[in-house]
């Protein structure tokens, strides 16, 4: 894929390629900015308790919702449209015996198969700029909550009339950035599907963060497994340009990343 490609149908193709091994050999372990260190601080926000109803949207390959069940006693759902990380999520969950605790399935996050107030708590992190009909989205995030329950979003930011070339169509959607808002963007639309942000905080530097590990994956890579790689997808040539470009735009305050919480209006959990 290229960054002149249109983005006909960029959920179906994000969650085709979240659930390859390309972006396994690229990100590792953690799929989103910051990795498990800003899950424990959206946790640590959301002041997550044991026992919580979790519903953890576009889960991945489990990272996230594993880390809260282990970590803080939550019982959580997973769910993201790509069935291998689904596979490869409830693989993991059996091996680290957590099965009773975690569960994951397939489903989109524009049209949940979950019950209204059924949840305490929903964590979307690193997938809501991906969502093509964000108000959508945004209104089933509500819809499952409890009265008084809470949303963890984490997500990468953008001003979208600055975003270079680079960092637009198909490609970089994908990678998070073509459709990306304005934190105070992110805000309206909750807002409009009736949830009051109560915190947020930047976490810019997450992102080049993961920009120098990418950069190091793919020199190792390059060394190593450029033939499995590229069979993958990996565009060798291209790939710098398109991280020096997310470089820059995180330095000009262009791109950057964000935790956001938010809760839904009621006196209590049910």
């Amino acid at each position: 894929m290229t960054g002149s490609e249109p983005a006909a149908d960029p959920k179906g193709c994000c969650a085709a390629v979240y659930g390859s091994d390309l972006v396994a050999l690229l990100l590792g372990e953690a799929y989103h900015p910051g990795g498990s260190s800003l899950t424990r601080r959206l946790a640590t926000r959301l002041a997550l308790t044991g026992g919580e109803r979790v519903l953890d949207v576009a889960s991945g390959r489990g990272t996230s919702a594993l880390l809260l069940a282990s970590e803080y006693g939550c019982t959580v759902t997973g769910v993201d449209l790509a069935g291998p990380n689904v596979a490869a999520a409830t693989r993991v969950a059996r091996s680290v015996g957590l099965t009773d605790q975690v569960r994951f399935r397939r489903g989109d996050a524009e049209r949940l198969a979950v019950d209204s107030h059924s949840v305490e708590v929903v964590v979307c992190e690193c997938a809501f700029c991906t969502f093509p009909e964000k108000p959508t989205a945004a209104g089933e995030l509500a819809r499952v909550l409890v009265p008084g329950g809470q949303l963890g979003l984490a997500d990468v930011v953008a001003v979208p009339d600055r975003l270079p070339p680079e960092l637009t169509g198909l490609g970089a959607w994908i990678a998070c950035v073509a459709d990306a808002r304005p934190l105070d963007e992110y805000v309206a639309l909750l807002a409009g599907a009736g949830l009051t942000t109560t915190h947020t905080e930047r976490h810019d530097s997450a992102v080049t963060t993961m920009i120098d590990q990418i950069e190091a994956r793919l020199t190792v890579l390059r060394m190593t497994a450029a033939d499995q790689a590229a069979a993958l997808g990996l565009d060798f040539d291209r790939a710098p340009t398109v991280l020096a470009a997310a470089r820059a735009a995180v330095t000009d305050g262009v791109l950057g990343y964000a935790l956001l919480t938010a809760r839904k209006p009621g006196t209590g959990l049910c």
